[in-house]
């Protein structure tokens, strides 16, 4: 290097003059923002994430306006010249790809929702997601474009593609259609709004949160934790189950097998009491209708509404647990029985039927059984012994009366 040309020492000059009013802007930024902006978590993450970037920009620019002017071999200047402009270029880019995180953090924090209480919420949170996505994907295409292009080797491969774009699509088309496919779902998922974050959905057979969206896949939460990760397209091409689609708020059901001499009214009533009182119900939705019937019992449903999917099971658990800890106490006779007919002996010995339900039954045709067989035996005692049989007079005279005899 010999020197500076006097147009090379004014360059020196101006970016010495671009880098002190860079420390200037940053000094001002880190100082006037705190005061300015009322998100100071906004604040922190710009000082935080683009701070070197803006640093790395501001001195690959300022070398290449001092490079401008320096007296140097041609073949180092033009080395010197391509590798500056590809660390602006990379700088550029990291510096605008921090700068989407930062406002993508922003929205979401703006838009956060509590349990699913805002559809335009979940609205934006979504399209914000995959919209970034988006952007920082172009972001790093058009950096490596540029980055290529400053190579001559770059701009002959680049004609050439474009004169084989033909070829060359339908061979990436071929080789790369599932991920292309998601990308495009991704898109969709987006724009359409099949699903948003935090919707409450039903896939696989799982009951979970979406937790997470991006242009070729979508995670799950499940509600014991695990996570189902599954590809953009099958939220595209597969019928799943949405439950916040439109509305957060959920109608759940209890079902309750009962007796048939259930007081309705009276659990009805009971129903309405433990409804009143929960702090889960939204005030809509609390029927009790019985539903069905089986040859044993009647079926009992009730219909309870909550403002969300988990707010729903926890309140039907609740009535559930409420209502039978109730029918325990109250009305005991109103748990399922299981009936049945036992054949039974009458005094005159012929056969007859009782009807029996559970154990209290059992015991009363057990008791009904042995008071019909001992006023047999007293019948037979009463007409008198047998030929050659003083035994069953001494027998008849000794016997208690049995429980089923109190009569005699």
């Amino acid at each position: 290097m010999e020197g500076f040309t006097g147009a090379g020492q004014s360059r020196v000059l101006a970016a010495a003059i671009v880098v002190v009013a860079a420390v200037l802007v940053e000094v001002v930024v880190r100082r006037l923002l705190p005061r300015v902006v009322e998100d100071r978590k906004l604040v922190e993450e710009l000082n935080a994430r683009c701070r070197w970037p803006l640093r790395a920009l501001v001195a690959f620019a300022a070398v290449r306006l001092v490079l401008s002017g320096a007296r140097l071999r041609p073949t180092l200047s033009s080395t010197l010249a391509q590798v500056l402009m590809i660390g602006t270029v990379v700088a550029g880019a990291w510096l605008a790809e921090r700068a989407v995180r930062v406002a993508e953090d922003a929205l979401m924090r703006r838009f956060e929702t509590d349990a699913q209480a805002s559809l335009r919420a979940r609205r934006v949170r979504t399209q914000v997601r995959v919209l970034g996505r988006v952007v920082t994907v172009a972001i790093t295409v058009l950096a490596l474009a540029t980055v290529l292009l400053t190579f001559p080797q770059g701009r002959t491969i680049g004609a050439s593609l474009l004169a084989s774009a033909g070829i060359a699509g339908v061979i990436a088309g071929v080789a790369a259609r599932s991920t292309v496919g998601n990308f495009i779902a991704g898109l969709q998922i987006a724009i359409a709004e099949p699903i948003r974050l935090d919707d409450a959905v039903v896939v696989e057979g799982e009951w979970g949160n979406i937790e997470e969206i991006t242009l070729t896949y979508v995670v799950v939460r499940i509600w014991d934790r695990r996570r189902l990760v599954l590809p953009s397209s099958y939220f595209v091409e597969q019928p799943i189950e949405n439950w916040t689609r439109y509305s957060a708020d959920i109608v759940g059901s209890v079902l309750l097998y009962v007796d048939y001499a259930t007081p309705v009214d009276d659990v009805r009533a009971e129903f309405e009491r433990i409804m009143a009182a929960s702090k889960l119900w939204n005030g809509q939705t609390a029927i009790l209708q019985v539903v069905d019937t089986t040859e044993r019992t009647m079926v009992l449903r009730a219909l309870v509404s909550a403002d969300s999917a988990p707010d729903v099971w926890d309140l039907r658990c609740e009535v559930r647990e409420r209502l039978l800890a109730w029918l325990r106490s109250e009305h005991p006779e109103a748990l399922p029985r299981l009936r049945t007919e036992l054949p039974t002996r009458g005094p005159d010995g012929a056969g007859q039927g009782e009807t029996v339900s559970d154990g209290a039954g059992q015991a009363a045709a057990s008791t009904t059984a042995t008071g019909a067989k001992e006023a047999s035996l007293d019948d037979a005692a009463a007409k008198g012994p047998s030929r050659g049989s003083g035994r069953g007079k001494r027998s008849a005279r000794t016997d208690k009366p049995g429980p089923g005899a109190s009569s005699r």
